[in-house]
């Protein structure tokens, strides 16, 4: 693949993950490389390759003759990426524990306030996060100082959970809860203290599994 052809592969590939992450292409929705190429203006090979990025990522699947799909996550594939999640997530925390600096403590104070905010106007909402620097998660990835796990969390297991959140909306009530947990998960990095920061994200994110399983669970009887 050459150089130009490489970056209309990128471009494609994160105007589809948009499209997807945001709902507008459902979990199944086939993708067709002659109508995206139509879509866009573009010949099937940067297409393919967007594809094949897409599928890379964990949104996607590919099944040779048959196309290309948004991906269907079952039951077992979300537990397998709440198990790699909570792995991860952990490290990272303890990782960001061993970096924190006399700002840690601010910076955390200044986003959960945020947060907290939000909560208050929707206390029987999910607990919603804006991107970036909003991302309580992808702070603390970030701040970990580890580029394989920031890689692996941000390019391939959030996508895989935004399309988990899109198909099962986000779990209902927990907001409150989830806040609380990440004050204490906050304090515990900026006091520098990285085995109780690694405990507290790994149970923070096994909390997380067991309301969504909850849920999924009510919503597989309502469909019986």
């Amino acid at each position: 693949m050459d150089k130009s052809r490489g970056l209309a592969a990128e471009r494609l590939a994160d105007v589809l993950r948009e499209d997807i992450l945001a709902g507008r292409l459902p979990s199944g929705a086939r993708l067709g490389e002659v109508a995206l190429a139509e879509r866009f203006e573009v010949s099937r090979g940067p297409v393919r390759a967007a594809l094949n990025l897409l599928s890379e990522a964990g949104i996607v699947t590919i099944v040779p003759n048959s196309g290309a799909r948004v991906r269907e996550m079952g039951r077992a594939d979300a537990r397998a990426l709440y198990e790699v999640r909570a792995a991860l997530e952990a490290e990272a925390a303890m990782l960001a524990a061993s970096k924190a600096g006399p700002e840690t403590a601010a910076l955390f104070g200044d986003l959960l306030d945020q947060h907290a905010g939000e909560i208050a106007a929707h206390p029987e909402g999910a607990y919603l996060q804006g991107a970036g620097d909003r991302d309580f998660h992808m702070v603390i990835a970030r701040m970990a100082g580890n580029p394989l796990i920031l890689r692996y969390l941000a390019r391939e297991l959030y996508p895989q959970l935004s399309l988990l959140r899109v198909k099962h909306r986000n779990v209902t009530g927990r907001g409150a809860k989830a806040l609380n947990e990440h004050k204490r998960i906050a304090a515990a990095i900026a006091d520098g203290d990285a085995e109780v920061a690694g405990l507290l994200m790994r149970r923070h994110i096994r909390n997380s599994w067991i309301a969504l399983e909850a849920q999924l669970s009510e919503r597989a009887e309502e469909v019986e």
